[in-house]
C-alpha cells in the first residue's frame, strides 16, 4: 500500500456480541485500521466495548481460511469453490436419496445471528432438507426462554425484554451485562443503563454466585445457591399471593390460570426455599414486597438461570412475577419489541399455540422443542446404527466439540460421519473433521442487518450497513456460499445461487397477496417483485421484508405504515433510524390457542412437582459455574490477540475459605472432577465466587491438533464441558445443564 492512499472511514454495525453497536471504521486501501464507537448512531450513541475495538485485528487475522478445504486421503487441502461444491453435492445427495432426510444432521453455532446471510438462509436450508436432526446453540444457552414464551403466549419468540430507560426497580438473575453486553435483551450500553436506572433513583437487584462487576454496580446482591433460582422466583410468587399484592392491571383480562397457579406455587414459602437458595426467608419478603411497591419493575434472567437442572421453569417464573406485579406489557416493565422486519401486527384472537414434543430424537427419546433435538444427544445420534442414523452433518458457524457436553465424544462420532461441511472462516475443533469447509469472508466485506436482535432490542429502531470494503478476490460472500450449498443438497446443484433468492421473494409474495390482512392483498406478484431494489438477493429480501413489516410502505399501500420503511429510505439514513420506545403489545402479540395469556400450561404443571422435590434434597457440597469475560463471546473471538490475557483466561476460582479447606494454593494446578470426567486447572483464590462454588469460563480447550488457531492454540484452557457426559438436561427445553452441576475439587501435589 502507497502512502498516497488516504484512510477513509466507513460505518459497520458490530457483529461481535449481542449489543448490535454502530462502529466508525478507519480503512486504509483494504485494511481496517482502527475502529470506534459511532456518534450519530440511532440506537448505540457511541458505545464501544473491547470486542468492537478490536474488528481491524479480528478482521485481518492471518488464521482465516481464503479458500475452501476439500479432505483427500484423509487431509484437508485447499480447492476451487466449484470442486467443493461438487464434492458436497457428491456426498450429501447419495447419502439422503439412499437412506432419506433425517440422514443428515444440521448444527446452526451462535454466529449465525450476527450474520445477515446466518439469519436469511439456514431456514431455507431446513425447508428444503425437511430432516427432523436439528441442534443449536439454542439448547446450550437459551432455550428455556423460548419454551416458556411459547407456552405462555403461544410464540417461542415473543420475548419480553425489560424497559431498561424508563423502569424504577430491575432484578436480574443469572446475567452480568457489564461483561456480556446483555443477552436476549439487546441495549447498546448496558452498562450506562445500569447506572443512569440508579442515578435516577431506582433500584438494581443482582441474584449470582458470583460478585460479578455487575453485582458489585448493584443496590443488593444475592449471592443465591446455584440452580435454584426457580425455587426463589417461586417464592416471590407465593409471597406475592399470600400477602394479596398480586396486581395485574389491564392484564387480568387476558390472563387464564391464576387461580392453578395460585394453589400451585403454595408449598414455595419463603421459609421453605431459604435452606436451598442460602437466602434469608425475610429477605425474600423484602424482595417481594419491595417488588411489588416499586412504580414499575422488571425481572430479567439469563444464561446462569437458563442453563440449570430448572432452566424452563425458572424462565417461566420471570414473566410470572412480571404478570403478577402488572409490570408485563407496561412502559418501565418488560414488553415486547416490534421490529422492523417482524411480521405486520395482526388483529387479536387464538393462534395456532405452541406445541412441545411433536416427535423424539431416536436414541433417548428426548422431545424435540421449538424443531430442535438437544445438542447433547448429537453424539449418540451420529453413533448409534439403525434407521434414522445422522450420517452426514452440516455444521454452520458451530463448534459443539468445545460448546457441549463431552466433547471428547462428539469428536469422535464426528470422525465416523460419512459426510461432513462445515462453513467456517476457521479450522477450529470442530470443523476439522469435515470433508469440506466453506469459509465466509471477514465482517469489513460483508452486509450488515441485525434481524434476531432488534426483535429483543431495548428501543424500536432499524440499522443496516452495506460492506465497508469490497469482496477481495478470490472469495464468495456468505450468502452466495450457503446459496450454493441449499443447491447442492436439494439436488439442484449448479444452478444459479440467485435463484435461491428469487424463490423465496416469489413465495413470500405469493402468500401476501392471496392474504386478506396484507397490505398487497390482491395484487399482482411479478409486478411487486419488479419494485424491490438492492444491488444482492439479500438486499432485495431485506427491501421485501422492510416493506411487508410493521413500519413498511406496504408497496405504496394505503395501509402503509407512516414510516413507509424501504430499503432505500434506510440507505438514506446510514446511522439507522429510529423508531421509538417500545409500547404495549398485548394481546395482539398472543398466539396461544385461547388467545391469552396461559399462565400455568400443563407442561409446567407436569414439571413443578420436580421442583417441589428439590425442596428436601441436600446441596452438593460443590458445584460449578461458568463465568462472562467482556473480550470474548463463547469459543470464536480466542483467536484474537487483543482480546487475550487479562481477566480473559481459563482459571478456577475458588472462595479462600474452600481453598482452604480443600488445600488449594493460589496458582496452582487443581484436579476438578465431575459426571464425564476430570480436568486439571490452575487455581484463582477470589472472594468474587461465594462458598461452595467454584467457576470455569467455557470456550477454551484449543489444544486439540488438526486446528489452525495459532493465538488461541498457544493458551488453550481446558473445556469445562468435558465435565459433562451430557445425561444433565432440563426436561422440557433439553437445554444442557451447564451450570450447578456437582464437582470434586482436589490439589495435585
Amino acid at each position: 500500500m502507497s502512502h498516497h492512499d488516504a484512510a477513509r472511514t466507513a460505518l459497520r454495525i458490530c457483529p461481535l456480541c449481542e449489543a448490535t453497536c454502530g462502529l466508525t471504521l478507519t480503512i486504509e486501501g483494504t485494511r481496517v485500521t482502527g475502529a470506534r464507537g459511532d456518534r450519530d448512531d440511532v440506537f448505540s450513541q457511541g458505545f464501544i466495548c473491547p470486542k468492537g475495538a478490536s474488528f481491524g485485528e479480528l478482521d485481518a487475522d492471518p488464521d482465516r481460511l481464503r479458500m475452501p478445504l476439500v479432505r483427500e486421503d484423509g487431509r484437508l487441502r485447499e480447492a476451487s469453490w466449484d470442486e467443493a461444491f461438487d464434492a458436497v453435492a457428491a456426498g450429501l445427495r447419495p447419502l439422503i436419496e439412499q437412506y432419506g432426510p433425517n440422514a443428515v444432521g444440521v448444527v446452526l453455532g451462535n454466529p449465525n445471528v450476527h450474520t445477515m446471510a446466518g439469519a436469511l438462509y439456514p431456514p431455507v436450508l431446513l425447508s428444503t432438507l425437511r430432516t427432523r436432526n436439528l441442534f443449536t446453540a439454542g439448547t446450550l444457552d437459551q432455550m428455556p426462554k423460548h419454551v416458556s414464551s411459547g407456552l405462555l403466549f403461544g410464540s417461542p419468540v415473543a420475548i419480553p425484554v425489560p424497559d431498561l430507560d424508563r423502569t424504577d426497580h430491575l432484578l436480574l438473575l443469572g446475567a452480568n451485562p457489564l461483561e456480556s453486553n446483555g443477552s436476549l435483551c439487546t441495549a447498546a450500553d448496558f452498562p450506562g443503563k445500569l447506572k443512569a436506572l440508579r442515578r435516577r433513583g431506582g433500584k438494581l437487584v443482582v441474584v449470582d454466585p458470583r460478585r460479578t462487576r455487575t453485582a458489585k454496580l448493584a443496590d443488593q446482591h444475592l449471592a443465591i445457591r446455584p440452580g435454584t433460582d426457580a425455587l426463589l422466583l417461586a417464592a416471590l410468587a407465593q409471597v406475592l399471593f399470600e400477602e394479596k399484592r398480586t396486581e395485574p392491571g389491564r392484564l387480568e383480562q387476558h390472563v387464564e390460570g391464576m387461580d392453578e397457579l395460585r394453589e400451585a406455587i403454595q408449598p414455595f414459602t419463603p421459609e421453605a426455599v431459604a435452606e436451598a437458595c442460602d437466602i434469608p426467608a425475610d429477605e425474600i419478603r423484602t424482595m417481594a414486597r419491595e417488588l411489588a411497591a416499586a412504580p414499575t419493575a422488571a425481572v430479567y434472567g439469563r444464561v446462569g438461570s437458563s442453563t440449570v437442572e430448572y432452566g424452563t421453569l425458572a424462565n417461566w417464573l420471570v414473566d410470572v412475577l412480571n404478570i403478577l406485579t402488572g409490570n408485563l406489557d407496561r412502559p418501565g416493565g418488560a414488553l415486547f419489541p416490534l421490529a422492523a422486519t417482524d411480521r405486520a401486527p395482526r388483529p387479536a384472537g387464538p393462534g395456532k399455540g405452541f406445541a412441545l414434543g411433536r416427535w423424539q430424537s431416536r436414541v433417548s427419546g428426548h422431545p424435540e422443542a421449538k424443531g430442535e433435538l438437544p445438542m447433547a444427544a448429537l453424539a449418540e445420534e451420529i453413533e448409534t446404527p439403525g434407521e434414522g442414523q445422522i450420517r452426514a452433518l452440516i455444521s454452520l458457524a458451530a463448534n459443539p466439540v468445545l460448546s457441549a457436553p463431552d466433547g471428547n465424544r462428539l469428536d469422535a462420532a464426528l470422525a465416523g460421519l460419512d459426510f461432513m461441511v462445515s462453513v467456517d472462516p476457521y479450522l477450529n475443533e470442530t470443523s476439522r473433521r469435515a470433508h469440506v469447509v466453506l469459509p465466509p469472508p471477514p465482517p469489513s466485506q460483508s452486509a450488515h442487518y441485525d434481524f434476531a436482535f432488534s426483535a429483543f432490542a431495548v428501543r424500536n429502531q432499524v440499522r443496516y450497513t452495506r460492506p465497508a470494503v469490497p469482496l477481495e478476490e478470490g472469495r464468495l460472500d456468505e450468502s452466495e456460499i450457503l446459496a450454493r450449498l441449499i443447491l447442492a443438497a436439494s439436488g439442484m446443484h449448479g444452478a444459479e445461487p440467485s435463484a435461491v433468492d428469487a424463490m423465496v421473494i416469489e413465495s413470500t409474495l405469493a402468500k401476501a397477496v392471496a392474504d386478506p390482512l396484507s397490505p398487497v392483498h390482491g395484487r399482482d406478484a411479478k409486478e411487486l417483485a419488479a419494485q424491490l431494489t438492492g444491488r444482492t438477493g439479500p438486499e432485495r429480501r431485506l427491501d421485501l421484508m422492510l416493506r411487508l413489516g410493521p413500519y413498511g410502505d406496504g408497496f405504496g399501500a394505503q395501509g402503509g405504515s407512516t414510516h413507509g420503511l424501504t430499503l432505500d429510505r434506510l440507505l438514506a439514513h446510514p446511522h439507522g433510524i429510529d423508531l421509538g420506545p417500545l409500547e404495549p403489545r398485548v394481546p395482539e402479540v398472543l398466539k396461544t390457542r385461547s388467545g391469552r395469556i396461559e399462565l400455568f400450561p400443563a407442561p409446567i404443571a407436569a414439571d413443578l412437582p420436580r421442583l417441589r422435590r428439590a425442596l428436601g434434597e441436600r446441596a452438593a457440597s460443590l458445584v460449578l459455574v461458568g463465568r462472562r469475560h467482556l473480550r470474548s463471546n463463547n469459543s470464536w473471538l480466542h483467536n484474537v490477540p487483543a482480546l487475550g490475557g487479562g481477566t480473559n483466561r481459563c482459571t478456577l476460582q475458588v472462595h479462600p475459605e474452600d481453598a482452604a479447606r480443600l488445600g488449594l494454593a493460589d496458582g496452582a494446578t487443581a484436579r476438578i472432577t465431575a459426571d464425564g470426567g476430570a480436568l486439571d486447572v490452575p487455581v484463582e483464590v477470589t472472594d468474587t465466587v461465594r462458598t461452595g462454588v467454584v467457576s470455569l469460563p467455557h470456550g477454551w480447550g484449543h489444544n486439540r491438533p488438526g486446528t489452525r488457531m495459532k493465538v488461541a492454540a498457544a493458551s488453550p484452557g481446558v473445556n469445562v464441558n468435558q465435565l459433562l457426559d451430557g445425561s444433565r438436561l432440563d426436561p422440557l427445553s433439553g437445554t444442557a445443564v451447564l451450570n450447578g452441576f456437582p464437582v470434586e475439587v482436589a490439589p495435585i501435589s
